[in-house]
Order: C-alpha cells, then structure tokens, then sequence
C-alpha cells in the first residue's frame, strides 16, 4: 500500500498523523503484528504549510531504517540489562559471574551463576532480580564459597 499519508512494506507500515501536541505532523513507524508503534517522529509540512508532505519511496526507506536501527538499538538494550556477566579474581582463579534476570509480570527472578576459566559452572543460585551485580558483589560471593549473597 502506498498512499500520502500511509506506507507499507518491508515489515513494516508508516502512517502520517497529527500531532496532538502542536499543529504539526508526525510519523508514526508500526513494525508488523506490533500493536503500539516502534518509533514516533515529527514529519514535515507540505507546501501550503497546513497538510503534510506525502510520503515517498525515499521517505519510506529512510524511515525503515531509522526505525529499525532504533528497534535493534532497544533489544540490545534489554539484552545487555537481563544478562550481565563480570569477571574476577577468586584463590587465585579466574571466574565469570552471570546475573540472567528472567521477567516475569507475576514472579519476576534472576540466576547468578559462577563459572570457572575452562567454563566448568561452579556454583549457581536463584536470588531476586533487583540483586546488583558488580566486580565487588561478585568477588564477595565467591569469596563467601558462593554462600547465599546478603540483600540489602
């Protein structure tokens, strides 16, 4: 579908509105089968500075992109906040510690793993996913013989 005011292709659809918050335009970007927009932007008037410029191939490309990047951008956000991971120092070894937060609406949780330097998993438990890890946090519990960290 191609028309001035609404696109589609490439997984995704780009509607001109109004803006609510002024008398502008804006653009909104709906990648398929999302219900909510992925990115909403301001979109440029038209000639006689009352109705929006219609949207055009070029347009529409640029647009996929941007929205895109910023979809990518956003999931590996998300990615890097549920699965962290440090390294430290324990009895002389080295050994990665994991935080993988698991989201969950009713019971959210978090698994803090230790691995060793061959990647052989030495200890792993279940605490609350607001538990922060750190290089300081995780040398503690290693160094505590991975006994259940305090919460503060």
């Amino acid at each position: 579908m191609q028309e001035a005011r609404l696109w589609c292709g490439d997984g995704w659809t780009a509607r001109v509105i109004k803006n609510e918050d002024d008398d502008g335009w804006a653009v909104a970007m709906i990648k398929d089968g999302e219900p909510e927009p992925a990115l909403v932007g301001p979109w440029t008037m038209g000639r006689d500075k009352k109705n929006p410029k219609p949207l055009d191939s070029t347009a529409f490309s640029t647009l996929v992109k941007t929205a895109s990047e910023f979809v990518r951008r956003h999931e590996q956000q998300l990615h890097a906040t549920l699965h962290q991971s440090v390294e430290g120092d324990c009895r002389g070894a080295r050994i990665t510690v994991s935080l993988d937060i698991e989201p969950d609406e009713d019971n959210p949780s978090a698994l803090l793993s230790a691995h060793g330097e061959a990647g052989e998993q030495l200890a792993q438990l279940r605490v609350p996913p607001s538990f922060k890890l750190s290089r300081a946090s995780a040398t503690a519990w290693a160094d505590s013989g991975f006994a259940r960290p305090r919460l503060s």
